[in-house]
């Protein structure tokens, strides 16, 4: 089971990183960043797949999507200068609460 969210954790990261790439790849007109991009997706989206054979459809997805729109937001504040309103940081952590919250009524 602990491998699992292991599994989870890391396909949640690789999302930001295909989320940044995908930016970088500027509309996949780029190679390199659109090559990062296409791996980083294959390899998300299998660790994703594999999490989901133990820990179930609904908690795996929003955790998954929830690291990943998190650290986009994350990436988009520290790397490309996006606002950092106390909004936009409220309803970050109401997201990380979420994410916590399914983590911890998960069997």
């Amino acid at each position: 089971m602990a491998l699992a969210w292991i599994y989870l954790v890391v396909a949640g990261l690789l999302e930001v990183v295909w989320a940044t790439g995908m930016k970088y790849s500027e509309g996949f007109s780029r190679f390199w960043p659109t090559a990062g991009t296409l791996v980083a997706m294959l390899a998300s989206f299998g660790l994703l797949s594999i999490s989901m054979k133990t820990l179930p459809l609904g908690t795996s997805y929003t955790v998954w999507t929830g690291i990943g729109a998190v650290g986009a937001v994350l990436v988009g504040i520290l790397v490309f200068g996006e606002s950092s309103s106390p909004a936009r940081l409220l309803f970050i952590a109401m997201i990380i609460t979420g994410i916590v919250g399914l983590k911890l009524t998960s069997p």
